[in-house]
């Protein structure tokens, strides 16, 4: 790994940055260019998604929800939205990922993910239990101020799973629809890291270090895999993840996710019911001491409880430190049409990659070095919007035609 590290900054040395001429980006099949959307009054903005009538969604980790008005540059940023959960801002955890139902139309639910402390945790401190939480919820207009209504839970841990950690929350919220007959329209699938602590990933006693599903009202299928196991978390969907900060269905329905590994070896996986993915038994990376790991292989390709452990279809080596990952769809860019668009913090990187049948066929970066990326989402007209950290800026990418005069400038710290 070491060796890699070094091979990627020559590589990084020699080829620089996706550069921009005149503005333009020019990719393997596209032409795009950046505009920055949203400059001010973010702080660590961690998620996006977008409402019908074109406002978008942003989340803030220090807990609070904004209402952009128009999800294009030169729109106004709404102050912060009343009335949502108290969120806990500790550590890499705080309000995270907001995903609209796809019903949304008819039944205007909005769901959030988000740090929770412990009932009766003193008010949630540093070293405070806590554990990721699921909920959803409405927006309304209460005397001219967007505030969040109907409050639900659908899925909230135990207390006896909460702990004082303040790693590896996970967190990205994605849906599939139900078959006809089923209980609710839709199943929710959500992430949750292994909290820092490794082993809990293979325990399927416990939540953490997995993918969860249950039906979009926090009903329990009854086909999850574990949900006959009476050790078993019955929301658990697979397992062995360290810390998935990207998930997302294909075109093709495929679920996939990215996620950390500690140094380097950052995972793409496509994900199997009951599907177990090896952390911490198999690993693609080393510690950040810089001592060895795991190799990325056991001698028979199972884990101790006789599972076989399923291999990443791409990793990262180095590591991006994997964050935020869509497909993408609609109009603007149909060459890149049923591509994964990934983002990466350390990497400060979107990557585009493409599979086909199951299988990793070509990987582009589309922007780099111009902040850590938390999100990268498709908005409904196919342009691709990226939350950036350092700096807190929403920006996104557009074909080169349709933003002749478009402002190019997010370019410039990547040459």
């Amino acid at each position: 790994m070491h060796i890699r590290e070094l091979q990627g900054r020559a590589l990084r040395k020699a080829g620089g940055s996706p550069k921009a001429k005149d503005g333009v980006y020019s990719s393997t099949h596209a032409q795009y260019r950046l505009e920055r959307v949203v400059t001010d009054g973010l702080r660590i903005p961690w998620a996006l998604d977008f409402l019908p009538d074109g406002r978008m969604l942003i989340t803030e980790r220090p807990g609070t929800l904004r209402v952009h008005s128009t999800g294009k540059r030169g729109g106004e940023l709404s102050g912060p939205v009343a009335g949502l959960p108290k969120v806990l801002h500790m550590g890499q955890g705080g309000l995270m990922d907001v995903a609209l139902h796809p019903d949304f139309a008819t039944n205007g639910w909005i769901y959030l993910g988000y740090a929770d402390a412990r009932e009766g945790a003193g008010g949630g401190g540093r070293g405070a239990p806590n554990m990721t939480r699921i909920v959803r919820g409405r927006l309304k207009d209460v005397d001219g101020k967007p505030t969040w209504t109907d409050n639900q839970d659908i899925w909230k841990a135990e207390d006896k799973h909460y702990g004082p950690w303040g790693l590896h929350f996970g967190n990205r919220i994605v849906f599939e629809k139900a078959p006809q007959g089923a209980k609710s329209s839709h199943y929710v699938y959500w992430c949750i890291g292994e909290r820092g602590q490794a082993a809990h990933a293979q325990d399927l006693s416990r939540p953490n270090g997995k993918i969860h599903r249950l039906f979009d009202d926090g009903q329990m299928p009854d086909d999850n895999p574990f949900v006959n196991n009476p050790n078993a978390v019955k929301s658990i969907w697979s397992y062995g993840h360290r810390n998935p900060q990207g998930l997302v269905f294909d075109l093709d329905g495929k679920l996939w996710d990215t996620e950390h590994g500690p140094r380097g070896g950052d995972e793409l996986n496509l994900i199997q019911k009951g599907g177990n993915y090896g952390w911490p038994i198999v690993a693609f990376s080393i510690n950040y001491s810089g001592e060895a790991l795991e190799t990325p292989w056991t001698a028979d390709g199972k884990a101790p409880d006789g599972a076989m452990i399923i291999q990443p279809v791409f990793r990262w080596m180095p590591s991006i430190a994997a964050c935020g990952l869509d497909v993408v769809k609609g109009d603007a860019f149909p060459a890149w049409k049923g591509d994964l668009v990934a983002g990466g913090l350390a990497g400060a990187v979107v990557d585009r990659i493409r599979i086909k049948d199951g299988k990793f066929v070509e990987r582009e970066e589309l922007i780099q070095g111009i902040g850590r990326v938390r999100d990268v989402v498709t908005a409904p007209d196919g342009t691709i919007y990226v939350a950036l950290n350092d700096p807190d800026h929403i920006i996104r990418l557009v074909p080169a035609a349709a933003s002749a005069n478009g402002d190019s400038s997010a370019s410039s710290r990547g040459q």
